[in-house]
């Protein structure tokens, strides 16, 4: 959201019922006055620190003005606020709009613990279940040495895969062999 429509957002609230006093509002023309980049010059700032117009008017006018002028001079407004009243500038509307979560957007830390809710066993069981279907494949092949050599693997298995496993496997090996 832009400085501008975030200013716009924020007109009635920092115009209504004197949520920023004189002083205050005298410090950020001075400041868009007379810091780097200037925002106001001086005949502009003399205008909005005209004592004579309410202050209500002359914080509109200026918010008008600075609307007009762009997203730049919107931004520095913003920074000018929170340097002199950075309790009223928590405060402000588009602020509580920005810390508050979109709906539609993702939670990154939740969405994680959704991809990794199942655990390691689960990781291990799909592994296991990869790593036979691997074995099954690569056994079934029909070279004769493959069978070898797939059962001297398997006759180290007690450490890898359990023994029923491995008595299955050898003797679907035998079968194989036999064909």
């Amino acid at each position: 959201q832009s400085y501008c429509h975030r200013l716009q957002h924020d007109m009635y609230f920092l115009t209504n019922t004197s949520r920023l006093n004189e002083q205050v509002v005298d410090k950020i023309i001075l400041q868009l006055n007379r810091v780097y980049p200037q925002i106001l010059t001086n005949e502009e700032a003399e205008k909005f620190r005209n004592p004579k117009a309410s202050l209500h008017t002359r914080l509109s006018d200026l918010l008008k003005h600075l609307q007009k002028k762009g997203d730049r001079h919107c931004q520095e407004f913003y920074r000018a606020l929170q340097i002199n009243a950075e309790q009223l500038f928590n405060d402000l509307p588009s602020r509580k709009i920005l810390k508050t979560p979109d709906p539609t957007e993702i939670d990154t830390d939740k969405e994680q613990y959704m991809l990794n809710d199942r655990g390691p066993v689960f990781f291990l069981a799909c592994f296991s279940v990869a790593a036979g279907l691997a074995l099954v494949w690569y056994c079934c092949n029909s070279d004769t040495k493959v069978v070898g050599r797939a059962r001297r693997i398997l006759g180290f298995s007690p450490i890898i895969i359990g023994r029923h496993v491995r008595n299955i496997c050898m003797l679907y090996l035998e079968d194989i062999s036999r064909d």
